[in-house]
């Protein structure tokens, strides 16, 4: 069995073994992987599948492969909320970085497929030409050097593919962190969002180190939205969600939701714990909010919170629960005030 053989059987079990359908862009994409083992593609794709899990189509859209043979994939549309009519520039901006992603990765496939296309048709003239040689058929001098020339000719322009391939590839990944980064950050606040709570508060269930988390909510946040309009209520949202960034250093604080945040702890002792989200209450009390354009005073902004350990026996869903419980006890206690359990 010859090298290519062996390549092509590699390519078709790693297929099969993924249940990929075997077009030409998924043909190229583990092609790619296989045949360069040490690139960033082939060694995220490695990790992505250690220890037996199957690779999905959504992962190979999320390392820059096609997403359904000849087709763009759609992303599923994001729940509404209560401001969906207002475009935010920074939402917009995201948008922007997937199309330009999508472009990249379907400029980048169509890329490797006219190489694949270009290379096979060469290879079959090549393997005629040996088939006459075997017979013992004379080819000529003059087929030889018209072979020889060809082959120098595709070579060279294979070489110029794959570099301006290599070009969009560095530029697909420079995108792909772009966009990544931008996914796992709430646009007003600047803090993280909940899909990067939600990643990191599964690492916290593998640490060593003790882990807390808190829920904190604004209190009476309404009111002020009532009172002052929506974009002096995102002001305040953005002050406090400083607040908390600044005293929770070192620690995920996020947005979750509304005028809720969530803050992961990590290596505090409860009352440690209890004691950061307590500075940040007071700072937040303490701050004096007024509306930009006149001046008026907002009045004293405060938030209640909720602040639970991770056990043992705890759940995503269960270790967020107890923390909401404790959170909207404070809320019906008068709020302004911290509970921990």
């Amino acid at each position: 069995m010859t090298a290519t053989d062996k390549l092509y059987q590699r390519i078709g079990q790693f297929l099969e073994d993924h249940r990929l359908v075997p077009d030409p862009a998924h043909y190229a994409f583990v092609h790619a992987i296989l045949t360069q083992p040490n690139s960033s593609l082939a060694k995220a794709a490695a990790e992505l599948i250690d220890g037996g899990v199957r690779l999905h189509q959504d992962d190979i859209q999320r390392l820059g492969g096609p997403s359904t043979a000849g087709q763009r994939a759609v992303a599923p549309p994001a729940a509404p909320t209560p401001r969906d009519h207002l475009v935010d520039p920074a939402e917009s901006r995201t948008d922007a970085l997937a199309e330009q992603t999508q472009d990249h990765v379907e400029a980048l496939s169509a890329m490797i497929r006219t190489i694949q296309a270009d290379t096979s048709a060469f290879s079959a003239n090549l393997e005629r030409s040996a088939a006459e040689i075997r017979r013992g058929e004379s080819i000529g001098l003059a087929t030889l050097a018209k072979l020889t020339g060809e082959m120098l000719e595709r070579i060279h322009d294979s070489e110029r593919r794959l570099e301006k391939a290599t070009a969009e590839a560095d530029a697909l990944r420079e995108k792909l962190v772009e966009a990544r980064a931008s996914a796992r950050r709430d646009p007003l606040t600047g803090l993280a969002n909940r899909l990067a709570f939600n990643e990191s508060i599964g690492q916290c269930f593998q640490s060593p180190a003790s882990c807390y988390l808190a829920l904190c909510d604004v209190d009476r946040f309404k009111r002020i939205n009532d009172q002052h309009g929506h974009a002096v209520g995102d002001r305040v949202l953005s002050a406090i969600g400083q607040i908390l960034s600044d005293e929770g250093r070192g620690h995920l604080v996020c947005r979750h939701g509304g005028e809720e945040f969530a803050i992961l702890m990590t290596g505090l002792t409860m009352a440690e714990a209890r004691a950061l989200i307590d500075r940040a209450r007071d700072a937040v009390r303490e701050k004096r909010l007024r509306v930009r354009e006149t001046g008026e005073a907002i009045g004293e902004v405060t938030f209640s919170a909720g602040i639970t350990g991770f056990r043992p026996d705890d759940t995503h869903e269960t270790v967020f629960a107890r923390a909401d419980a404790l959170l909207y006890r404070a809320k019906n206690e008068g709020r302004n005030r911290v509970y921990a359990d």
